[in-house]
């Protein structure tokens, strides 16, 4: 019996906390894009501009003085 002594005001402290963490990261925006970094981590980093693509799907090296 003096383990709830205990236990609850422990448990409404952790309650408390775990409440104001999720107000502030609420508040802060932590939720308001969801999905953004999941399609962020599929981009390439340094998007081919037209001119450094060929047709077949080989890039360019534009710094190259010959362009071979």
């Amino acid at each position: 019996m003096e383990s709830v002594y205990l236990l609850i005001p422990v448990s409404v402290i952790l309650v408390f906390g775990i409440a104001v963490a999720f107000w502030w990261s609420v508040r802060s925006g932590q939720f308001d894009d969801l999905e953004g970094p999941g399609f962020r981590v599929l981009m390439d980093e340094d998007p081919l501009k037209r001119n450094q693509a060929k047709a077949g799907g080989e890039v360019v090296d534009t710094n190259k003085p010959d362009n071979v």
